[in-house]
């Protein structure tokens, strides 16, 4: 049994951090759980009607309260200020000042905490504590120490009872959600109820300090390669559910730029280097520091430091392939890529497809608005929520990790034209998407898009056969009768006839290609000169297919024009 399973124990015992196993088992376990329910929505009610709920709530009412409602509350409303189809822009702009700083755990408390949570006495792991916490937020809080061994650690204790307390609230929430979508059949109440779910997966990864310390340790080694990037270290042996120990990190925090340019550091090189590596976090690895804001970054010895790692964004492929495209085609002024892009990442397809003109339309006025703009003159908030309210419009679900990767992006942009105004988040993403990749990761990857398209493609061409074979059906029983009209002479079905002809060799080209390119990077012998044969035969015949069809397209497109100047 390790010092997690003996502090399982010892809560349903004391109850320090919520109700035990055997609480939930029993009746008057369920009847304190009800009457603590009770009280805390006796509580939140009393707290509402002190800001007038029923008569209105301004922006910065809505703040206070939801301060004043406790730390669930708080990450509610960080949660709602990226959501600006649900509420407008002014409250979304008050919300963002949102932040989950508290009053502070006594000491005492803090050190009843660890001894729970350590299976031996305090002094054979700590050598000194410091009793003045570093800070104090809504989930935990963080103090210097020192270990036997001379290491300087920082000590993140979570606050006893947090975690009761927030599974009550998001069960109050839940109920609320439930019973006003019975009256109130809107959009609105779906995405409120998408708010508390986002807010519970949030919950559970924050509230589980073990995953804390895995991401830290993930973290720590997508930093390796990098000279200017880095996270504390963490030290697992001393990390439970309940607390992380990981290395002190002593620099200057990004919120004051004044200490760091009077110690010679370029403000513009940090921003451009940090939204640099953000790019690559985000695009490149789909694994993300999700908590940007500036207590967050710590500058030491010339390195960016990021700390505080609980909330963390996973993205897989298809979503950082759309993100990409998505980047360029506003760029570009390419409507159906856009659109494109939004569809794929919000997993939405043929449900959608009677929507699809109108999305296009809504995307061209995005396109024109934002689209003929310089980068450095491009809103990044602002242009992120009209996509979103679009996509809520046109009834597209928008993943959490994509909402969570722009909540981050408009945190970086903020942080930046706060503290060091000269960079520019979206030109710096936009280079580094345009060039971080080399040749052959490229190449690779447009074969891999390549395969799915086409798998798309063929996919598309089998539905379309099952559906000509029912309307051949349907025709031979009677059921479907057709009026067809050729006008003019056989010239328009010989046309056809040549397209249909070109679309069957193209899709043997990519087929070709395909197939090839897989052949080339699984490297199947025989080789030579670095090329697999087969693959090399593949390649020549996809050549040879496609100068027949280009030399094809040009021949009868002069022999058109032959007749079409006869005829004149």
């Amino acid at each position: 049994m390790d010092a997690t399973d003996r502090h399982e124990g010892q809560v349903q015992t004391i109850g320090l951090f919520g109700v035990g196993r055997d609480e939930d088992e029993n009746p008057s376990g369920r009847f304190r759980r009800r009457r603590g329910r009770a009280r805390r929505l006796a509580q939140i009610i009393r707290i509402a009607n002190r800001f007038d709920i029923v008569h209105g709530l301004t922006p910065v009412t809505m703040r206070l309260m939801f301060e004043a409602l406790g730390p669930t509350f708080v990450k509610v409303g960080q949660i709602l200020s990226m959501r600006s189809e649900i509420l407008p822009e002014a409250f979304c702009q008050e919300l963002s000042k949102l932040r989950a700083d508290a009053d502070p755990i006594p000491y005492s408390v803090v050190m009843q905490t660890l001894a729970v949570e350590y299976d031996r006495p305090l002094d054979r792991i700590f050598a000194s504590i410091d009793p003045t916490p570093l800070g104090s937020a809504s989930l935990a809080q963080v103090h210097r120490a020192r270990l036997v061994t001379g290491e300087d650690v920082a000590v993140k204790v979570q606050r006893p009872g947090i975690r009761e307390t927030m599974i009550q609230d998001i069960d109050i929430m839940r109920s609320v959600v439930k019973w006003a979508s019975r009256f109130v059949r809107s959009t609105q109440v779906v995405d409120i109820r998408g708010v508390v779910e986002e807010l519970w997966e949030t919950f559970q990864s924050e509230i589980d300090f073990l995953q804390e310390a895995g991401n830290l340790s993930e973290f720590k080694d997508f930093c390796a390669p990098y000279a200017y990037i880095d996270c504390p270290r963490p030290y697992p042996d001393f990390c439970t559910r309940h607390v992380v120990v990981m290395e002190y990190i002593d620099g200057i925090s990004l919120s004051h730029p004044g200490r760091l340019a009077a110690q010679g550091y370029d403000l513009n090189e940090v921003g451009t280097k940090l939204v640099d590596n953000y790019a690559t976090q985000i695009m490149d690895r789909g694994f993300f520091h999700a908590d940007p804001h500036p207590g967050n970054i710590i500058i030491r010895d010339g390195q960016i430091v990021l700390i505080d790692l609980g909330m963390v964004g996973r993205l897989d492929k298809v979503t950082r392939a759309a993100l990409k495209d998505m980047i360029f085609a506003v760029g570009r002024e390419d409507s159906p890529a856009l659109a494109q892009g939004l569809l794929r990442f919000a997993g939405t397809g043929e449900s959608r497809a009677e929507d699809y003109p109108y999305l296009l339309a809504d995307l061209d006025a995005v396109v024109q608005r934002y689209g003929k703009l310089d980068l450095a003159d491009l809103d990044l908030a602002e242009y992120v929520n009209t996509v979103m309210q679009l996509a809520a419009r046109h009834g597209i679900k928008v993943p959490g990790s994509v909402i969570m990767v722009a909540r981050c992006l408009v945190t970086l942009e903020g942080l930046l034209d706060e503290f060091i105004p000269e960079a520019n988040i979206v030109q710096i993403i936009a280079d580094h998407v345009a060039s971080s990749q080399e040749v052959g990761a490229r190449v690779k990857e447009n074969v891999e898009k390549l395969g799915s398209q086409g798998d798309l493609a063929l996919h598309g061409l089998l539905d379309a056969m099952a559906e000509s074979r029912t309307a051949a059906r349907m025709l031979t029983r009677g059921q479907l009768r057709a009026n067809v009209q050729l006008v003019g002479s056989e010239e328009p079905l010989q046309q056809l006839a040549d397209m249909v002809n070109r679309l069957t060799m193209a899709l043997i080209v990519v087929g070709l290609y395909v197939g090839s390119s897989i052949v080339y990077f699984a490297r199947i012998k025989p080789v030579i000169f670095g090329i697999p044969v087969v693959s090399m035969l593949g390649y020549v015949v996809a050549f040879i297919l496609s100068a027949w069809i280009v030399l094809d397209i040009l021949v009868k497109h002069r022999a058109l024009k032959r007749r079409q100047h006869g005829g004149a």
